[in-house]
């Protein structure tokens, strides 16, 4: 067996600890990844931006003595710039027309925890959908099935880390866009409670405080240790998440007490999960109970379509932004052209909707972030289905007037449970605890009260350790 297929075993903690024993270098971990991305890559489409000479010089030389000194990297295209680098969100409004200037302050961290960037990976145009299929670069598949979508907005890192191409990758939540690409591969997704990673020094308040940075990982150690590596503000952000008392490396070294958890299977939507969605949650609920959980089943007074339909007031206006801000940024007029038409429909929307729309949008979503915090007070985790149906066939997502019913059910299945955390800000983690009959991965959510994500992450190795999923890779990927 080859160093890139022995590395494309492990995770970041265990590659990380090979570099400093001295057993590998980094250099060897990088020609290793690339290796894989170029063996997969024209299969999968999940790198859309090779950086394989700037890796290498990275890795030649000195990096930070970071918890992740020399293991390589993947940066998702999209909201997280990096200097002298390409940016173009799966657009081609952008492509070939931006090249960043300066580092975020996310990709800055990444870097100061010593891992190097090898390339940046697929996403649907400007985020905007739970699949990764851009016009502008073309559709990215699931390793586990390649007639089937990754998810999105993360779907190129979430197949580039199932496949083994690297043992982590960056990506972002704005409704469910990093759990929901990790349940479709088989992988562990946090969305942190808001404000605990920093969108400076480009944003501050994005889609009123929708969205959050994080990673897509194969174990639950490396999403806590690069949660320590990168969690807290930058000067000036307009939110702040109380840090925890102790680093999250420590809160997982004590087992976690006995929690109240709240059962939940019915989406927002209010129509039925997919059996074996709802067979992934029951199954977990009861291996929760076995560990010495309390389980009932319970879930907030919550009116769905009433959130949905203020949820996409929200997303109208966040994306009519995206566009405008690109707008101004580049100094070119937005035309037709150069958007896809699901893009440019939701532009349209967007310049309809007044800002009074806007924020009283805004404000009902806030009322219904209170009922959810009041609800949590009776319950440290609300679990439920990550999605409410397994990963949908490429081509789902199409969007055309025509088409227009089918592809709102196919999004509403795809965020039924995920948009709610985004709405309220709260940790919300998807874990790779199930496959179906048919060989698909089907994560379940574990949601936590605003700025706990240390109980979500105990919980989440006790989990892993009772019911392990690191065994389980595509088998061709292999």
């Amino acid at each position: 067996m080859s160093l890139s297929d022995d590395m494309a075993t492990l995770d970041a903690t265990d590659q990380a600890g090979l570099v400093r024993d001295g057993a590998v270098s980094p250099l060897e971990l990088v020609e290793a990844a690339i290796a894989r991305i170029e063996r997969l890559n024209p299969t999968l489409n999940a790198v859309i931006l090779p950086l394989f000479d700037q890796a290498r010089a990275a890795a030649a030389g000195p990096l930070p003595a970071g918890p992740f000194k020399g293991v390589p990297f993947l940066l998702k295209d999209l909201f997280a710039e990096m200097a002298d680098t390409p940016l173009s969100e799966g657009s081609a409004f952008l492509q070939n027309h931006y090249v960043s200037a300066v580092d975020s302050e996310i990709v800055r961290r990444f870097k100061a925890a010593g891992l190097i960037v090898l390339g940046k990976t697929n996403t649907p145009e400007f985020g905007s959908l739970p699949t990764t299929e851009p016009a502008a670069f073309g559709a990215t598949r699931n390793p586990w099935d390649l007639k089937r979508s990754p998810g999105g907005s993360s779907g190129g890192s979430a197949a580039a880390v199932a496949s083994g191409m690297v043992a982590m990758g960056h990506a972002n939540d704005g409704g469910g866009s990093i759990r929901v690409p990790a349940s479709c591969c088989g992988l562990v997704g946090l969305k942190p409670t808001r404000g605990r990673i920093s969108l400076g020094p480009h944003y501050g308040d994005a889609g009123s405080g929708i969205v959050s940075e994080f990673v897509v990982t194969r174990s639950v150690r490396d999403s806590v240790a690069m949660l320590d590596a990168i969690a807290g503000p930058a000067l000036g952000d307009p939110y702040f998440a109380t840090p925890p008392a102790r680093s999250y490396a420590q809160e997982i070294a004590d087992e976690p007490s006995p929690l109240r958890i709240a059962l939940c299977t019915t989406p927002l939507s209010g129509q039925p999960a997919d059996p074996d969605c709802v067979a992934a949650t029951t199954a977990a609920a009861a291996l929760c109970q076995s560990l010495g959980h309390n389980v009932e089943e319970a879930m907030p007074d919550l009116d769905g379509a009433a959130i949905m339909r203020d949820f996409a007031a929200v997303w109208i206006g966040f994306q009519g932004w995206a566009i405008d801000d690109w707008a101004q940024r580049m100094g070119r007029p937005p035309v037709r052209d150069a958007f896809e038409p699901g893009t440019w429909a939701t532009y349209q929307a967007s310049r309809r909707q007044t800002a009074a729309d806007y924020l009283c949008a805004v404000q009902n979503l806030q009322a219904v972030s209170r009922t959810v915090a009041a609800f949590m007070t009776g319950y440290d985790v609300w679990l439920t289905p990550t999605l409410a149906v397994p990963p949908l066939p490429l081509g789902a997502f199409d969007y055309a007037p025509e088409t227009r019913t089918a592809f709102l059910e196919n999004i509403a299945a795809s965020v039924g449970f995920t948009e709610i955390c985004n709405i309220t800000g709260q940790p919300a983690l998807s874990l790779p605890l199930h496959v179906s009959a048919a060989g698909l991965p089907i994560g379940v959510q574990l949601i936590g009260r605003y700025g706990d994500e240390a109980t979500l992450l105990r919980l989440a190795v006790a989990l892993e350790a009772a019911e392990p999923w690191a065994v389980r890779r595509p088998a061709d990927c292999a």
